[in-house]
């Protein structure tokens, strides 16, 4: 590698560490005629549907960009090195990377330079080359360039396994404020025209044997948290909104990392992502996808934002003590999977058990339920008929004493003072 390629990869790779949505999750590609690389086999660690752990060369086309979001490290006036990789060079780091076993994959973005178009061709040419020439069958996800031709974005849909295409910022607000150039109408655009080509090629299969394959991981997007002063009821009712409307696969939530002193509006630098607040909206995100809460479930007027403290499930238990306790040997699969405490699996193997028997305390904790969290919310056949009701503010209170003082257990464990 010469030391031009390997000052533009440092370059290029350092700025792309700012986007998290590259999971490689939910891909089947798989290797033909002895080319190279199968998408989900197991120098950004992401992970298959079946939970292996891939690496990518994860990387921008180039940092320049036309745009000046106040967010954004690579924005028009910000004073960093640029760089721009070739499309051949792209191709080769990729092989090369593969052949030497470091990598998987390829997520690649870019910052806009010319134009919408023009950026998003190249791309186009990367993606081609890998898969037409090199025989490459590894895992591809290409970020969309917002603004991109339906031709350019639906012929790019056959070569990668994911596309995804960032809304920014959570609201359309935040983004005038932040990002004036940009507007949420033109990647609501760009989502459609995944989306409606992926529903066409179903209908499609239904009638006709083989028909190409487009974007088989789906598609993604990805909000800043904190820099605004959006509340979490817009966040998860924006998430809730794309997922419903354009199928997307996740929604990833990234916390603000100030990068930019001279915009005042903006969090202060030396301020701290807020981790704790992505952490509990990926939680909620969990629910939504998985658990069958809906999101105005989580947050609504009176409670606009997750509380820091607990988990949004726990949350939503708290302040709706007249749906519990839950008898686990009679209630359905989805009341028993709203208990704090319980999770997917717990919960089926609490319904699978319950057909030969009554479920006992120490069944629930063999099936690995977090009883010392979800005693506070059930009933089982040798719970203690006579038990007192605890108001919620003391059940949150016991939880969360029970939390910390496990935490004091395990330092105390490291520090060489086991009790």
């Amino acid at each position: 590698m010469s030391d031009r390629i390997r000052e533009k990869l440092q370059i290029l790779a350092d700025a792309a560490k700012y986007d998290v949505s590259c999971s490689s999750s939910g891909s089947n590609r798989k290797n033909k005629d002895k080319g190279l690389g199968n998408t989900g086999s197991g120098i950004c660690h992401s992970y298959t549907e079946d939970g292996r752990c891939v690496s990518l060369l994860k990387i921008l086309f180039s940092n320049v960009c036309i745009y000046d979001c106040a967010y954004c490290v690579s924005r028009r006036s910000n004073d960093v090195k640029r760089a721009a990789f070739t499309v051949q060079e792209v191709v080769d780091l990729t092989m090369n990377f593969y052949r030497r076993n470091y990598i998987e994959g390829l997520f690649l973005s870019s910052g806009i330079f010319k134009s919408a178009d023009y950026t998003m061709e190249r791309m186009l040419q990367v993606v081609k080359k890998l898969r037409l020439e090199e025989n490459f069958n590894g895992y591809i996800h290409l970020k969309t360039i917002p603004g991109a031709s339906e031709e350019i974005i639906t012929e790019a849909g056959l070569y990668v396994d994911r596309m995804s295409i960032n809304l920014e910022m959570p609201t359309e607000a935040g983004l005038q404020k932040f990002a004036p150039e940009k507007n949420h109408a033109e990647v609501q655009k760009d989502l459609g025209i995944v989306r409606d080509r992926l529903i066409q090629l179903h209908d499609e299969r239904k009638l006709i044997r083989s028909v190409p394959q487009f974007v088989p991981a789906g598609q993604t997007t990805q909000m800043v948290v904190g820099a605004h002063s959006e509340t979490d009821q817009d966040i998860i009712l924006m998430a809730d909104r794309h997922y419903r409307e354009f199928k997307l696969k996740r929604v990833y939530y990234s916390g603000y990392i100030p990068i930019n002193e001279a915009e005042k509006a903006l969090p202060a630098m030396g301020t701290a992502p807020p981790l704790i607040r992505e952490n509990r909206l990926y939680q909620s995100d969990w629910l939504m996808r998985f658990y069958g809460f809906a999101a105005t479930e989580l947050v609504d007027e009176q409670h606009p934002n997750l509380d820091l403290e607990v988990d949004p499930k726990l949350g939503w238990a708290l302040r709706h003590p007249e749906q519990f306790p839950v008898d686990v040997n009679h209630a359905d699969y989805r009341m028993i999977l709203r208990v704090p405490g319980i999770g997917v699996r717990s919960a089926k193997k609490i319904v699978q058990a319950r057909r030969f028997g009554q479920i006992h305390i120490d069944q629930l904790k063999r099936m690995g339920v977090a009883y010392n969290r979800a005693q506070h919310f059930i009933r089982c056949a040798d719970t203690p008929k006579f038990i007192k009701e605890q108001l919620p503010s003391q059940i949150r209170s016991q939880i969360l004493q029970s939390g910390q003082s496990k935490y004091s257990r395990q330092q105390s464990s490291q520090l060489g003072f086991g009790f």
